[in-house]
């Protein structure tokens, strides 16, 4: 086990991360998991054949790490829709103005939606009539 500083901010931030509904067979967690600790446990694994040359090659620049750890927290604490915020018309276009507002409602019930719902909504998108 790896004793970083950084591999345990990963690990917390990864376990404050939302699930995602809409493709619960691929998960953020799941690929950042397998890929910190590929990073940070073969580094510090001695019983692989060439150890010393895994270690050499993947040297942990703990700068740097908790520098793509406080990336992860930003988008955890959305401080960039804070410290940018949309305002005006911008979440209204003028051709639809309810387009992400209906988008918003599609991926919310998407999850959820059964064989069925999901085939009727296929042939609405296909048969539109204007």
């Amino acid at each position: 086990m790896s004793k970083s500083i950084a591999y345990k901010h990963y690990l917390r931030a990864l376990s404050r991360w939302p699930k995602d509904n809409l493709r619960p067979e691929c998960q953020f967690q799941d690929v950042m998991q397998r890929r910190i600790d590929r990073r940070f446990l073969l580094a510090s694994s001695s019983n692989t054949p060439n150890a010393a040359q895994a270690v050499a090659n993947s040297a942990i620049d703990e700068k740097v790490e908790l520098g793509q750890v406080n990336a992860i927290y930003s988008l955890l604490e959305n401080r960039y829709s804070r410290k940018y915020p949309i305002t005006g018309s911008l979440m209204q276009p003028a051709s639809n103005p309810t387009h992400y507002t209906d988008l918003v409602k599609e991926l919310e019930e998407a999850p959820d939606r059964s064989w069925f719902s999901r085939q009727v909504n296929k042939w609405k998108g296909f048969l539109r009539f204007q």
